[in-house]
């Protein structure tokens, strides 16, 4: 599968970037020059399948560039945004980053959430010396040289904190539903979860797979019910969650569901009050305790008359790790912000998510374990330490 995108992406680059590279908009810029406008590429699923996070994402996105540039916070210079709509598509995705690659005036640029995009993109952003930050994009083949970051933590990083309450609950006997199309919750399911079972003392009884077209769990929920577990665990993709949720709470369960963020952003507001009780660990919720994530909140309701969800936390500290890279770096050229990028990550910041910290070029947070209680995420407990 990895040749296939890597194929795809040599194919587009190939019959575009001789085009591309005349149509620059300006020759490149040279290491420690601070030009008055620094040029960076976003390419975001603002329509299709997957603008349920992208939409977000760039608002965040836009956010940080609004406060970077109203603060001077370049001394004099001022980052320009050219967004790109990928529509959830991974070839036009490509395409569009094969164009940013090529143009030299163009400094870095800010990915999307899809691993599918990011595995495609990511040999050609190395191959070109194009630094590039994602949010999400979780998969293998992902971060794959110097000039590739993730502005997410892996949910393998938080599930032991979720594990942790399964503990503090009394959890002996676990039923396990999980989506085996998403390599991220199949590793937390086959792996995390299996491997959990001394440490925090107890049992999987049975584990089921579902794929990401599965949309009836009428027949496992009645399975589980019968197990009659301590708690379930359902590790499932976006609307799969709630439909998962009402069918457990109509199979007659009605003890504590371990989740992970995809059951977040609203996609259990359909369930109701038969969403209750599932809990889940999360990079950010709007209330968690961190200064730094109440100050994000505040700005984003204040721009948009809305809440922010975690995709928009992400985009907002992806765009400031690229402002905190030049003004490290002392320069815009792509290789000053890859230097810039190597200094953030080693000494972390203060962003969206809280306290930030970074394993090589993946980003860690702290985490806060969050339930939902019929109508709302809520926070139980303390945030963990890094």
């Amino acid at each position: 599968m990895m040749k296939k995108r890597f194929a795809v992406a040599s194919a587009v680059a190939a019959g575009l970037v001789l085009t591309t590279a005349c149509g620059s908009a300006g020759g490149p810029v040279e290491a420690g020059e601070m030009p008055a406008q620094i040029k960076i590429v976003s390419v975001t699923d603002k329509t299709g399948l997957t603008a349920f996070g992208g939409q977000p994402q760039f608002r965040g996105i836009e956010l940080a560039i609004d406060e970077i540039n109203e603060q001077d916070y370049l001394e004099g210079s001022q980052i320009v945004l050219r967004s790109r709509d990928a529509a959830s598509d991974t070839q036009t995705a490509v395409s569009q980053a094969v164009e940013a690659t090529a143009d030299r005036s163009v400094s870095a640029m800010l990915g999307g959430i899809s691993s599918a995009q990011a595995t495609a993109i990511s040999p050609l952003a190395d191959r070109s010396g194009l630094p590039t930050v994602y949010t999400q994009s979780a998969s293998d083949g992902v971060l794959i040289g110097d000039y590739t970051f993730r502005a997410t933590p892996p949910q393998t990083t938080h599930v032991a904190t979720s594990m942790a309450h399964l503990e503090d609950l009394g959890v002996e006997r676990l039923s396990v539903l999980f989506n085996a199309g998403n390599p991220a919750l199949a590793e937390m399911a086959e792996k995390n979860l299996a491997e959990g079972q001394d440490e925090y003392g107890y049992e999987i009884v049975s584990a089921t797979s579902v794929q990401n077209s599965t949309q009836d769990f009428a027949s496992s929920a009645t399975k589980i019910a019968a197990e009659q577990p301590d708690a379930v665990a359902f590790l499932l993709t976006g609307a799969q969650n709630a439909t998962a949720m009402r069918q457990l709470r109509q199979a007659g369960y009605t003890g504590p569901v371990l989740g992970q963020t995809g059951a977040g952003t609203g996609n259990l507001v359909p369930a109701g009050v038969d969403g209750a009780g599932m809990f889940w660990t999360t990079n950010f919720t709007v209330d968690q305790p961190f200064p730094s994530s109440q100050k994000f909140v505040d700005a984003y309701r204040a721009k948009y008359g809305e809440d922010p969800v975690n995709y928009a936390a992400e985009g907002y500290d992806a765009a400031w790790m690229l402002a905190r890279a030049i003004k490290a770096a002392g320069g815009a050229s792509r290789d000053d912000i890859q230097r810039g990028l190597e200094l953030v990550t080693a000494e972390g910041f203060d962003g969206a998510q809280g306290r930030i910290a970074f394993e090589g070029h993946d980003m860690r947070t702290t985490g806060v374990l969050v339930e939902w209680n019929g109508t709302r995420e809520v926070v139980l407990g303390e945030p963990a330490k890094i």
